[in-house]
């Protein structure tokens, strides 16, 4: 029996021995539970390339079926958005990973009151203070979850940060230059919005819809904070710039290809032009630090129908969607989407008759 036992522990010591894939010390079991290292797709060079080139391809036989005018002027407004929003996105981009490395998610958990309809709209506020991008509130809201703050304060905190953070509020004052109550509006609006969804789900809301999935965000022990701050802030401008690109010829587009008859149709109506910009915003799926400039650039519509863009885009777009579906499961993302969606509406027309 004594000779089974040695046995046992020397099986034992000679597992620890295995070093992982960095080279650190581990069982052969955690070096099997690393996750592998992402690697580069096998054709790279020729996606690399084909994304240079494509382009610029299409823009090309673009201006060869249109005139010389309307191709410049799509030029200039596309640019324009572009070059107004980059260092916004920059910034919301860089200060999103900071957090996301440098801020321990207990600051939210300690902050926060314990009667959920009163951490409802705290949380809501504190994404005044918290910038970050829409595609990073989903994990964060998740961690929160994992670490006991109740969901209704966590959704509440997914809707606001991307929309009244001190980048975008900028970001809106700039796009709208001399118009101060369109940048009150969309912090109102968007407030309003993430603490009425908080106070729905507490009401309404059930736990078998809700499908917290495990996934980590923020810092990670044993690592390096300035690594993760590098790959989130690449991530994200990555991501978010190539959202902001495809905003901004889809804005071209509209101001340049769109008859004006048919834009007339919309913008006519008070209504169809709020409903008609709130679903291009869920379409579009522009970055909530870029989206007012898109925003602006459509001067044929309403200021309403604008505000509409602002508010429903950072909270419900078809990226967003599909990262809720992800995280927290199907049934969740699709009442929680068309909620959201209803809510945002209502008060971007709310806060519009008051204010503009």
């Amino acid at each position: 029996m004594r000779r089974t036992e040695e046995l046992v522990v020397g099986a034992k010591a000679t597992a620890v021995v295995e070093p992982t894939a960095d080279g650190r010390g581990g069982t052969a079991a955690e070096a099997a539970a690393e996750p592998p290292s992402p690697e580069l797709p096998r054709h790279w060079p020729l996606l690399l390339v084909a994304a240079a080139v494509l382009p610029g391809t299409a823009l090309f036989l673009l201006g060869q079926g249109v005139s010389k005018a309307a191709l410049q002027a799509w030029q200039t407004v596309c640019l324009a958005v572009v070059v107004q929003a980059t260092p916004f996105l920059l910034l919301g981009t860089a200060l999103s990973g900071a957090i996301n490395a440098f801020v321990p998610e207990r600051v939210f958990t300690r902050l926060l009151p314990r009667r959920p309809a009163l951490a409802v709209p705290v949380a809501g506020l504190a994404g005044v203070v918290l910038p970050g991008c829409e595609c990073a509130s989903v994990p964060v809201a998740n961690s929160l979850i994992g670490r006991g703050v109740t969901p209704a304060a966590a959704f509440a905190f997914l809707l606001s940060a991307p929309a009244i953070n001190p980048v975008v509020l900028t970001a809106t004052a700039i796009a709208f230059p001399g118009t101060p109550l369109m940048v009150l509006a969309r912090l109102l609006a968007s407030l309003v919005t993430a603490a009425v969804m908080g106070w729905l789900w507490l009401w309404l809301g059930r736990e078998e819809w809700l499908r917290p999935a495990v996934r980590h965000s923020g810092h990670q022990g044993g690592h390096s904070r300035w690594t993760e701050f590098r790959r989130a802030f690449q991530h994200d401008f990555l991501q978010a710039g190539g959202f902001l690109v495809v905003g901004a010829m889809a804005a071209a587009t509209f101001n340049v290809a769109v008859p004006r008859s048919v834009l007339d149709t919309f913008s006519g109506s008070p209504w169809l032009s709020v409903l008609f910009l709130a679903a291009l915003a869920i379409i579009l799926a522009v970055c909530s630090e870029a989206d007012a400039f898109v925003a602006s650039s459509l001067t044929g519509f309403s200021p309403t129908a604008r505000l509409a863009f602002m508010v429903v885009g950072p909270m419900v777009d078809l990226k967003l969607i599909a990262l809720q579906t992800g995280t927290f499961g199907r049934a969740f993302a699709a009442r929680f989407s068309a909620a959201t969606t209803v809510v945002a509406i209502l008060c971007s027309v709310l806060v519009a008759g008051v204010l503009l």
